[in-house]
């Protein structure tokens, strides 16, 4: 029967109500529940027929599923979650007038919320969660029954601003969820009527004020208000909610001091105030939060000493400070934490020795000391815990690395001690660690040979020991296990052979072993790493001629075998053809149009006959001339060779002087490969002292700052929010006679960057007239000898690397609509570097650390332009310093002309994450994954939209598609074949306009 059918049907039954009450006669009585529940239904769809017990035959709805009926056989609960259901909710559920539950969670309900749920009189739970309805709550819902309890409305797409006077009769209510949505402004201040309030969830928003009142609802023990827009200090009054045990006030802009009455909400188990603007330091009375078992503060400014109180939290399972400015050491006490089991403190400004006592933290699992200036060697005993991740990396520490117990061989994943003084030997006991997927000893002074137990790594994907005075020879199992996708041994004083076991390492993408001793040939086994990406050996002893089966790695992007003792002609095949001079100088025997000097070749030698040998029978002498007239012809030619043999000698000894020279020279200014996992440049901020006096600029202002006389005390009160390949960016308080703001400051490592004041001053000028809505703007400079600071504009929101890689669960992920804003804004700010100045800007990192989001998700770039301040802009400088994943190849192979088209193509790689979610170049247990080849090989199979990403939720596939396919157009390998950034803006308005409308790009 048709809905209409039934309609009809329902008129007539009302027609024999009304005549039979006429008559005096007992009416047949129809089920309102049964009414409502069908005329609900009829508005749903039900792919999966979940509802097919429902029928309008039935005389009451008792026996139907997820139903409940009171024992007067009315429904009182109505249980739908999660059985598939989408369509609208329409009307029929104000039928049900004894309904109690009505929980229709996890479907795909769309369109408005219905104003007749309002008209429900004694409905107690209404849970409409994780669904996709829109529009706003409706101003009926005023009208909600007294007797509420339970309200979610979570992870939908509604938004507007909430109705002031919504809770005002919701007395009774316990649980109220609004998050996940996006509601903005203020919050209601009925809210303060629920003075039963158990639990508030209004996370993932845009609310932006927060009234004092909300301290008074004094039953609370969960309070979320996470991930908004909320901007002012927090209000005082936190003493008021002594029963609270949950408190996130984490990812807003909230600032000031923590209020000193939060130590009195004694019952507090989580808090977390990460991300935010806080300042100040850590309250005193935090210590009495014995209950306290997750403690969040990281990423704010929080200073002073380090609280020597912690160990009285004693009940501590998650510690996190770190992105603070705290000082001081360690307390003893730390190791009354018998509980933690995550420790983070990185980048702080820490000092002292680890303490020896952390070791009686049992339960300890991750502990992260990165970016600090402890001193001192690790603790002995701490390698016999149970960890699975260390990180001391970019410390002061020494002494020998400890050994380790059996329990942290078989647990450990990372281990990170890169850039210490450690010393002593690296121990075969490692070689038990099943489970280790990164080992990064980098930057010390070990001493030590590669063990050969190394190669029984199980799962180990990089390995990096760089720099570490590492000698002996590289072991020939080395990659026995097969995982290993990164082994980077470059500036130690390894020798002998690469082992043609190399071969075997079939997981290969990075292989770096260049500034050794190595001998030998290369391996003909490399050409069996069909997914080496980069491949550096240079600064070596190697010799013998190049196999020419390297040619036949597809996927390989840089090569450079220069200052090596190799012979013979290039591969003809892959990349060979395209090295430039760079990549092959050093090689006097390599024959290459583009290298001066002889050309040897492993080829048999001719014979060579001496035609005066056999008298006329090679040579026919003239009749007339006589035997003494050939003898001084011979002797000149004997002559004429040994000058040609004297002076080929000498030009050799001198070529071997200067290479020698240029070899030192090169081994002084070492340039390594980045990649995916680590940056290789680490902050300045923490060796030397600005120089107190300097110039100073802000554009457009000729007044300056107040707390610009000593850029030391300016970046005392910083806090370090990132680091990047030019230098370290701090958080900065910037007070002067416009008031007082918030500024980002970066602070340039000084390695080749321009160090004339006047060539410095324009060339930053020139970058502070880039002005446009998607460019972060750069406000002035600080200039130095010692020291360069660029002083900009700081945004909030953090950058789209955080947004799509760094995700908590709690925060939704960006959905189409703002993934294409975030393109689309992207490429209109490049397009503005690229055409609005001559010569163009080129920004040569485009990636998503580098796109900055406001509080709308409208994407500002960063970093543009500063290769300009490097004193010589080449393109082995610029590929030497920024991440791989994203550098074109023309930047990679250093053969071929750079100019826009390079942004071109890291702007390519980043449409690919945004539209699949995914990073440019995954590990995983077996292989590495580049996102680039992925997508390509599934457009060519006809599936490319399995790799898009789905937690974006519904999608229009009319855009999806050709915008991936403009990235891969952005990614093509010849440079000539990409867009321009003017066309690519062009090609993307078009995409987003309607269908019927749009031309036929691809």
């Amino acid at each position: 029967m048709s809905f209409l059918q039934f309609f009809l049907h329902f008129l007539v039954s009302s027609t024999f109500f009304s005549s039979c009450m006429a008559n005096n006669e007992v009416p047949i009585q129809l089920n309102d529940d049964v009414l409502g529940l069908i005329v609900f239904k009829s508005h749903l769809n039900d792919p999966s027929s979940s509802l097919s017990s429902w029928s309008e035959d039935d005389d009451s709805p008792c026996s139907w599923k997820f139903l409940k009926c009171n024992p007067n056989g009315r429904v009182s609960h109505v249980l739908l979650d999660g059985v598939g259901l989408s369509g609208k909710l329409g009307k029929g559920l104000q039928k049900l007038q004894h309904l109690k539950v009505l929980s229709l969670s996890n479907n795909n309900f769309s369109g408005e919320i219905s104003h007749d749920i309002s008209l429900i009189p004694n409905l107690e739970k209404l849970n409409l969660s994780h669904n996709s309805l829109t529009g706003i709550i409706p101003f009926s819902f005023v009208n909600l029954s007294s007797s509420m309890k339970f309200l979610d409305l979570s992870d939908n797409l509604l938004s507007g601003p909430i109705p002031d006077n919504l809770f005002q009769n919701l007395f009774s209510l316990r649980f109220v969820s609004l998050s996940r949505n996006s509601f903005q402004g203020p919050l209601p201040s009925s809210l303060a009527n629920c003075s039963s309030l158990n639990s508030i969830n209004l996370s993932d928003n845009h609310f932006s004020e927060l009234f004092s009142g909300i301290w008074s609802l004094s039953h609370l023990r969960t309070l979320d208000l996470s991930n908004n827009e909320f901007s002012e200090s927090v209000p005082v009054g936190l003493s008021n909610l002594y029963n609270l045990k949950e408190l996130h006030l984490h990812g807003n802009r909230f600032s000031g001091s923590l209020p000193v009455d939060i130590g009195l909400c004694v019952h507090l188990i989580r808090l977390d105030l990460s991300n935010n603007l806080f300042t100040g330091v850590i309250p005193d009375s935090v210590q009495f939060l014995r209950s306290l078992t997750y403690f969040n503060l990281s990423n704010n400014m929080f200073g002073g000493d380090f609280p020597q109180w912690i160990g009285k939290v004693s009940n501590l399972e998650y510690l996190d400070f770190s992105s603070n400015v705290l000082t001081g050491s360690l307390p003893l006490s730390i190791s009354n934490l018998k509980s933690v089991s995550f420790i983070n403190l990185c980048n702080n400004k820490l000092t002292g020795e680890i303490p020896a006592t952390v070791v009686e933290c049992s339960e300890l699992s991750v502990i992260r000391l990165k970016g600090n200036n402890f001193n001192g060697s690790i603790p002995e005993g701490l390698f016999d815990l149970g960890l699975e991740e260390v990180d001391f990396s970019d410390n002061n520490l020494f002494g020998s690395i400890p050994p380790g117990s059996s329990q942290f061989y078989s647990s450990i994943q990372t281990l990170d001690l890169s850039r210490n003084s450690l010393t002593g030997n690296i121990t075969a006991e490692m070689g038990l660690s099943s489970n280790l997927r990164y080992l990064n000893l980098s930057w010390n002074n070990l001493q030590s040979r590669i063990p050969q137990e190394v190669g029984y790594f199980q799962n180990l994907a990089v390995l990096d020991l760089r720099n570490s005075f590492v000698f002996g020879s590289i072991p020939g199992d080395i990659c026995e296990s097969g995982s290993l996708s990164i082994l980077q041994l470059d500036g130690n004083s390894l020798v002998g052979p690469i082992p043609e076991e190399i071969g075997n390492c079939s997981t290969l993408y990075l292989l770096s072993l260049s500034h050794n001793s190595l001998s030998g040939p290369i391996p003909k086994s490399i050409s069996k790493l069909n997914k080496l990406e980069i491949l550096q050996l240079e600064s070596n002893k190697l010799s013998g001629e190049i196999p020419l089966e390297l040619g036949k790695l597809q996927n390989l992007l840089a090569v450079n075998i220069s200052y090596n003792m190799l012979t013979g002609r290039l591969p003809s095949e892959g990349i060979f053809p395209s090295l430039d001079q760079s990549a092959l100088q050093g090689n006097l025997g390599i024959c290459s149009p583009l290298l001066k000097g002889p050309c040897k070749m492993n080829v048999p030698k001719p014979l060579v006959l001496d035609p005066f040998t056999y008298g006329n029978q090679i040579h026919h002498q003239p009749e007339n001339e006589s035997s003494e007239s050939v003898k001084p012809h011979r002797r000149m030619l004997l002559s004429v060779s040994a000058i040609i043999a004297i002076s080929a000698s000498v030009f050799i000894v001198i070529g071997v002087v200067v290479i020698s020279i240029l070899n030192i020279s090169v081994r002084k200014r070492l340039a390594f490969v980045d990649h995916a996992l680590e940056s290789l440049f680490s902050s300045s901020s923490r060796s030397g002292n600005l120089a107190s006096t300097g110039k100073f600029v802000l554009f457009g202002t000729k007044s300056s700052s107040d707390d610009i006389t000593n850029p030391e005390s300016l970046l005392n009160k910083a806090s370090e929010i990132g680091e990047g390949v030019f230098g370290t960016v701090y958080k900065v308080p910037l007070s002067g006679s416009q008031g007082s703001r918030i500024v980002a400051i970066k602070k340039l490592v000084t390695s080749n960057i321009i160090q004339n004041p006047e060539d410095f001053d324009r060339e930053v000028r020139i970058l502070g007239k880039a002005k446009h809505p998607n460019l972060v703007s750069l406000t002035g400079y600080y200039w130095t000898p010692q020291a360069q600071l660029l002083v900009s504009e700081f945004l909030p929101n953090g950058s789209l690397q955080a947004k799509l890689h760094g995700r908590l669960p709690s925060t939704p992920p960006l959905s189409w609509s703002e993934r294409f804003k975030i393109v689309l804004g992207t490429a209109k700010g490049i397009a503005h570097l690229h055409h609005s100045f001559r010569p163009p800007i080129i920004h040569y990192n485009i990636k998503p650390n580098n796109i900055l989001l406001d509080e709308n998700n409208n994407p500002k770039i960063s970093d543009f332009g500063l290769a300009r301040l490097l004193t010589q802009l080449d393109k082995h400088a610029i590929s030497s310093r920024f991440q791989s994943a994203y550098v074109a190849p023309e930047l990679a192979c250093r053969s071929l002309r750079v100019n826009e088209k390079c942004d071109v193509y890291g702007f390519g790689i980043l449409i690919l994450e945004l539209v699949t979610g995914r990073r440019p170049i995954e590990y995983g247990e077996d292989n590495v994954v580049i996102l680039n080849d992925h997508v390509r090989f599934l457009l060519e199979q006809g599936n490319a939209l399995d790799c898009v990403d789905h937690s974006m939720g519904d999608y229009p596939e009319d855009e999806v598609l050709p915008v991936l396919k403009l990235a891969l157009v952005c990614t093509s390998q010849i440079p000539s074949s990409r867009p321009s950034m003017a066309e690519v803006v062009q090609i993307l308005q078009v995409i987003k306009t309607p269908v019927p409308q749009r031309m036929e790009i691809f």
